[in-house]
Parts: structure tokens; sequence; C-alpha cells
């Protein structure tokens, strides 16, 4: 019988050791680590590391589907800790993970693409983990919020957690959203089914893709 707690439990900390101790790298920040003054509350980077925690825990069953994105972006897994998950989701009761908000803001970030994510994913919330190939937020020099495409060297630095956390889950399949997801996942021996990214008219193409596979498996939504 698989132990899914401990197997969750290990998957945590597995991430934690490789991930929060680690230093923001140049253009790329830290949401586990840092906190910018301007944009973050003071203790945010404890903030986004309890949302993740309870976005891998807190669940009754190992999730069969791995999908691996890109990377945070500026609205959403950057202030959230959640890949693909806006602030404004993780606090709505309606959504099936909850969290904290860790921005300054008053209101809380929405994301585009977390929201046609997660309006595709969450009746199988609980059978999917999602993940970064680069967990950390790629950004252009002195523009915080902006977004970039990850460099080689970026996605080489995270092949290793990416191998462990495919080891501790071993789950059915696995989806690459994006390209840059695609390359990492085949450069070390993962196979995995390409999805078009939601993001730049994509949306349509991405639930195809999805549904595909969530038909493909067999996945139950939950009521």
């Amino acid at each position: 019988m698989v132990d899914t707690p401990s197997r969750l439990e290990e998957l945590n900390r597995t991430i934690a050791n490789f991930l929060f101790a680690m230093p923001g790298l140049e253009g790329l920040f830290n949401p586990y680590a840092s906190v910018h003054p301007d944009l973050d509350q003071p203790d945010a980077h404890r903030i986004r590391q309890e949302n993740l925690r309870r976005y891998l825990v807190e669940r009754d069953r190992l999730p069969r589907l791995f999908v691996l994105a890109e990377a945070p972006g500026p609205w959403g897994c950057r202030f959230t800790g959640v890949p693909i998950t806006s602030e404004e989701q993780l606090l709505d009761p309606s959504f099936p993970h909850a969290g904290r908000q860790s921005s300054l803001r008053e209101e809380p970030y929405r994301e585009y693409s977390a929201s046609i994510y997660w309006r595709v994913m969450a009746p199988y919330a609980r059978d999917i983990l999602t993940w970064n190939t680069v967990p950390f937020h790629p950004f252009n020099p002195g523009k915080p919020t902006s977004i970039r495409t990850p460099r080689a060297t970026e996605i080489t630095r995270f092949a290793p957690l990416l191998e462990e956390m495919l080891a501790i889950l071993e789950p059915e399949r696995i989806a690459a959203i994006g390209r840059k997801a695609e390359r990492a996942l085949a450069a070390i021996g993962a196979g995995a089914t390409y999805v078009r990214h939601p993001s730049q008219g994509g949306a349509l193409l991405f639930e195809e893709g999805m549904r595909t596979i969530i038909d493909e498996m067999g996945l139950n939504p939950e009521k």
C-alpha cells in the first residue's frame, strides 16, 4: 500500500531543501527565500513556503498526472508560491487549494494563465500536481514584475530537483506545457505529452490537449 502522507512529506522536504535556502540568482527571483520591499509583505517568503507546503501535502492520495510548466509568472506563482496559481484563487473558498496573500496590494493579484489553467483543471485537482521547469521567477533587469523566457542554463540548474520529484511521485503520466518543459523532461529521460501553453492565444489548444489526456487517463471530476 502506498503511504501517501510519507511520500508527500518527502516531496515537500526535497523541494524545501533544494529551494528555500538558495539565494536569488541574477535575473531570477526566489519567491521562497526573497522579499521585495516594494511588492511583498515582510514575511512574504514564509507565506509562500506555507502556501506551497499546503498545496503539496494536503492531499488524500498521490497525484496521477504530473504537469510541468515553464516558470512562475509575475502575477501568479511569484506571489503565491504555487505553480500557475494566483492570490485571488487561493483566497477563493471555492478553489480546490487554499493559501494566504503575500503581496502588499490591497487587492490580490490575478493571472490570466492561472484562470485558464484552473478553469480546465480544477475538477481534477486531487489527481494533478503542477510544477515549474524553473521554480524561480525570471525577470528583466530593473523590472521585477516583468517576465522573460528561462535560459538553458537555468533549466539545467533545476533538473536534479525535477528528477527527484518524479522519482518520489512516480506519476502515471506527465504533461509538458510548452516546449521548454517538454525539452527539460526529455533531457532527464522522462517521457511527456506536449500541450500548448494557454497564454498568447493558446487557451483553446491548451484545453483540447489537457482534456485529451484527462479522458485517456479516465480521471474523474470532483463534485
